[in-house]
């Protein structure tokens, strides 16, 4: 089997950022991002999605985090994109219900090569540690853009912000693991009657 890896350097006047990934990793993470909130979730995604996870970016903090964070996510997908290949072989589809404490949530995810995302998170608050929460709208609007997947993210219960970002976040990690599986029934075939993703 071809290893699934992906190296991904995006340099912008806005942030530099380096993303190495590996889909059929043990869930390692190292991030040098410089907002700690966003690290916190993106070891979510490693761990749950057991993904290998490295990512560095010197952003423009001094302005605020939003460059930095809606930048990632871009540079994510497209390190997904590189990663995935062809998609042959693949499930393509995943989903997870994740629970902590009184919050819920689901995410769905399907490798279509279209970019769609609905995200339905009402935040009790507006910031978490200082972490503007709006910002992670643009995290996955970067990521679906560019790794080119419908991406359905519901909060359907919770009270604590910090629980309802957590519960997308481990969700998220839970829909991609499926999604990227290697399917032995589908080896060499394309998960589409189209022929094509």
């Amino acid at each position: 089997m071809a290893e699934r890896t992906a190296f991904v350097e995006r340099n912008t006047l806005e942030t530099q950022i380096k993303v190495s990934i590996n889909l059929d990793g043990t869930g390692k993470a190292r991030f040098d991002i410089g907002v700690p909130f966003l690290e916190h979730m993106l070891d979510q995604i490693a761990r749950h999605g057991l993904i290998d996870l490295d990512i560095e970016c010197k952003g423009d903090l001094h302005i605020d985090d939003h460059h930095t964070v809606e930048d990632v996510g871009i540079t994510l997908g497209q390190a997904f994109t590189q990663a995935i290949g062809d998609k042959k072989g693949m499930t393509r589809y995943g989903h997870s219900y994740v629970p902590l404490d009184e919050a819920l949530s689901r995410v769905v995810i399907d490798f279509s090569g279209r970019p769609g995302l609905q995200m339905h998170v009402p935040f009790t608050r507006a910031t978490v540690g200082g972490f503007d929460v709006d910002l992670f709208q643009e995290f996955f609007q970067g990521f679906v853009n560019h790794a080119l997947v419908s991406l359905h993210i519901d909060n359907l219960r919770g009270h604590n912000t910090h629980h309802q970002i957590e519960t997308v976040f481990k969700a998220f990690g839970r829909a991609l693991r499926m999604a990227v599986e290697l399917d032995p029934r589908m080896a060499g075939q394309m998960p589409s009657t189209k022929g094509v993703l």
